[in-house]
């Protein structure tokens, strides 16, 4: 997925509560001239309409500057928000170039039910959600789909069974399981005091009169 987004440079002095109170919110972009950053203003409302679409770390974003004559590709790096306003306040920007190869977070997405759970009862449990890849930025995946259709019960999934994009490469630990099929719930023994209960009871015997 690729967005588009435009820009402004903003002045490192401005106040970024001035800022947003125009409607516009601070941003950073850093990598487009070695280790130099750049100060940028976005429309807040064009900003909110952009991360409805991206993700942090996984989608490229065509980012135009036309009063710095700069456009180029960038990832989402940072999203900072208000705690408890659910109100942005800044957001991230890291330049890259299409060959480039970054490290992005990419979604797991499981693909059909497994046969443990349909036909035998079982339950899946996913360990992980997302995984973290290294891969030319021009081919980021937008997800990793797996199929899980012939997962038994007692079956486990790891990193080292997935099929990844090409040039795509698992950063970190690559043994980790994804999903295991575990068996299901078993129907709790009743207790002996509920069998007691359900038992018919013994009829009490009546007790003679008492001889005069």
């Amino acid at each position: 997925m690729e967005l588009t987004i435009e820009c402004k440079s903003r002045d490192p002095k401005a106040k970024p509560n001035a800022l947003r109170r125009q409607g516009l919110l601070p941003a950073v972009l850093y990598g487009h001239d070695g280790t130099e950053s750049v100060s940028l203003t976005v429309d807040q409302h064009a900003a909110e309409m952009l991360l409805r679409k991206a993700a942090v770390n996984n989608t490229m974003i065509d980012l135009q500057i036309p009063d710095l004559s700069w456009n180029g590709k960038a990832l989402l790096r940072e999203v900072q928000a208000h705690p408890w306003k659910n109100a942005l306040y800044h957001l991230s920007f890291f330049a890259v170039k299409a060959q480039d190869e970054v490290e992005v977070v990419v979604p797991i997405h499981f693909v059909g039910e497994a046969k443990g759970v349909t036909d035998e009862g079982g339950v899946l449990n996913s360990e992980i959600t997302e995984l973290t890849v290294k891969c030319k930025a021009i081919n980021i995946p937008e997800s990793i789909d797996i199929d899980i259709t012939n997962l038994a019960v007692g079956d486990t999934l790891s990193i080292t069974d997935l099929t990844l994009p090409a040039g795509a490469v698992v950063v970190g630990e690559v043994d980790q399981a994804i999903a295991t099929v575990l068996p299901g719930r078993m129907a709790e023994p009743t207790s002996e005091t509920e069998v007691a209960l359900d038992e018919p009871l013994a009829p009490v015997a009546e007790e003679a009169p008492a001889a005069e």
